[in-house]
């Protein structure tokens, strides 16, 4: 036999009750800081469409090392020319962000390689390698942390 518990109805109406003047609350502070709602919403957006502008595929140093021994990949290293003889990744091409445009042709036989783009703290190489894609280049990424993440686990670095 099946009992029915008389109180269950009762919660569950006082359930809806409450999530109804949740949802209630929420839209009257909506309402009420139409500014503040908005700069959220802008904020929100303005994120997306960053990472959608510099979305390109990250790998960390480990499978940057992959890439390279088993897929040959070829690294290019977007720092300053003093920042890159300070240091840089074995066979990598060093090409500064602000003339990657200019430069770009020295990487056409490279089209079918998987490209890393490397920078100091992996800020700046979304952009290299969404110009790289741009131009081409079918596998791009970016290394994760760029050459500090690198050092920081101890990989070698070629000085000049």
């Amino acid at each position: 036999p099946f009992c029915k518990d008389p109180q269950k109805g009762d919660r569950k109406k006082k359930l809806e009750i409450g999530t109804m003047s949740s949802m209630a609350q929420f839209i009257e502070f909506l309402t009420n800081h139409l500014g503040l709602s908005a700069m959220w919403v802008i904020s929100v957006g303005a994120i997306i469409f960053y990472h959608q502008r510099t979305g390109s595929k990250a790998v960390g140093p480990q499978q940057a090392v992959m890439l390279i021994n088993r897929q040959d990949a070829v690294v290019v290293d977007i720092r300053e020319k003093k920042d890159f003889e300070a240091g840089h990744i074995v066979d990598a091409i060093n090409i500064p962000l602000a003339k990657l445009d200019q430069r770009l042709t020295e990487l056409k036989k490279h089209k079918e390689k998987p490209v890393i783009v490397v920078c100091k703290l992996g800020q700046h190489s979304g952009e290299a390698a969404k110009k790289l894609q741009e131009a081409g280049h079918i596998e791009v990424f970016k290394l994760a942390g760029g050459v500090t993440e690198w050092k920081a686990q101890s990989l070698p670095l070629i000085q000049k």
